[in-house]
């Protein structure tokens, strides 16, 4: 063999080599439906009327808008529909969104102002209602109830919802915290699995197809190359986008389980400073002291220390406060219910009255989806037993759905 033909050689097996790695290789839903290769495409969708319920956060792999690769590919996108925080992802926490128009003509309708549920008179208008957003592992996070209302919204108009799947970005992460208890439904927790669930969005739609809108047209455009024993930032080609003003990194999204109790309390979660639910206290915080505190547990893979700061929204904006930092060490064995359980424990013994947990209860009951917590911290119960009692209904959930999981 000539030396010529001998580098061409090298040169096909290096490109063979190099396409079998970008076959293997991750991707969302949304290009799975671009690459024409699932069993949903953008070619099988021309000719439906398609509506979207998506945001700005919502990216292929090589960083473009999910509603653009749609529209891109010819499909007929009628109007999008977003969620709490806006389609471009400025709303505030609980702050009314009002419709807009994006791309000069689109129009998108808002699901959190004067509605949370798509309008029957829109869907009347469209064929398919597709569904592309951003999860962050934690049942209160709103953007499971957006989806919950819309799934019941084209059951009742007996359209096709179709789903376009994304990563669990904290997925590794023990399942805990209590289940969603009957009467206890809200927009902060609108469907009956764990607080940390475990779960991408395209399998909570699978699960609630089955459980609860049996009659619903579903399909769900799984990725490529997911697994649930990676975090998100793992996979090559994963775009962190902060899907809310405060979920900023994959980091917070990891601690926002273990802290965002706190917002049914007195305590400051951080919001308005440079890092919230990693940071947390008030004004009539002791750091030293709560430091103290949770040392006591023990907690495995995070570190707290002391820290002081003056928020510029939300709780105590513009006073100063005392209070801790967290930081994961090691997100292997770290245990967000475990650390919240430790949390709201030591700030309840330390100051029982100014925490408010039992002046906010409806509200704390609602986050953790039963007023069992709120009991057990207010009694000062062991951590262990509090444990234990959240592990027994997830128990339960795990064995009644063994195979709710679309992915190893």
């Amino acid at each position: 063999m000539t030396t010529s033909l001998r580098i061409a050689a090298i040169i096909l097996l290096l490109l063979f080599n190099f396409v079998r790695l970008d076959a293997a290789g991750f991707r969302y839903g949304i290009d799975m439906v671009a690459s024409g290769s699932g069993p949903c495409t953008c070619k099988q969708l021309k000719g439906k009327r398609v509506g979207f319920i998506t945001n700005a956060a919502a990216l292929s792999v090589k960083g473009e808008p999910s509603w653009q690769v749609l529209v891109r590919r010819g499909v007929d996108l009628k109007f999008v529909m977003a969620p709490e925080h806006g389609f471009s992802l400025n709303g505030a926490a609980g702050e009314k969104v009002s419709d807009t128009v994006i791309a000069d003509s689109i129009r998108v309708y808002s699901l959190y102002g004067a509605t949370q549920k798509p309008d029957q008179l829109l869907l009347k208008k469209i064929d398919v209602l597709a569904f592309d957003l951003q999860d962050v592992g934690t049942r209160c996070y709103t953007y499971i109830s957006t989806m919950k209302l819309a799934m019941e919204a084209c059951d009742e108009a007996g359209i096709t919802f179709l789903v376009f799947d994304r990563p669990n970005p904290i997925a590794p992460l023990p399942v805990g915290g209590f289940l969603l208890e009957p009467g206890q439904e809200s927009f902060v927790g609108a469907a009956r699995i764990p607080f940390v669930h475990g779960m991408t969005i395209g399998e909570i739609a699978w699960w609630l197809q089955r459980s609860r809108y049996p009659r619903l047209s579903l399909q769900v455009v799984r990725m490529r190359g997911y697994s649930h024993t990676k975090f998100a930032d793992e996979f090559d080609g994963f775009r962190f986008v902060p899907p809310s003003p405060n979920i900023r990194n994959l980091e917070t999204a990891v601690i926002y389980p273990a802290t965002v109790m706190l917002e049914a309390t007195a305590v400051s979660e951080g919001r308005g400073t440079p890092e919230p639910f990693a940071t947390f206290g008030a004004p009539f915080v002791d750091s030293a002291a709560l430091l103290a505190e949770l040392g006591r547990f023990n907690l495995p893979g995070v570190e707290f220390s002391e820290t002081d700061f003056i928020p510029t929204a939300s709780k105590f904006a513009g006073r100063q406060c005392q209070g801790v930092r967290i930081r994961v060490t090691d997100r292997k064995r770290f245990d967000p219910f475990m650390t919240s359980t430790a949390i709201l424990l030591s700030l309840q013994k330390r100051y029982p009255e100014e925490v408010g947990i039992a002046r906010n209860a409806a509200f704390f009951d609602r986050l953790a989806g039963t007023p069992r917590y709120r009991v057990m911290i207010l009694e000062q119960r062991p951590i262990e037993e509090i444990l234990e009692a959240a592990r027994a209904p997830v128990r339960a959930f795990e064995s009644a759905w063994p195979d709710r999981l679309l992915y190893p």
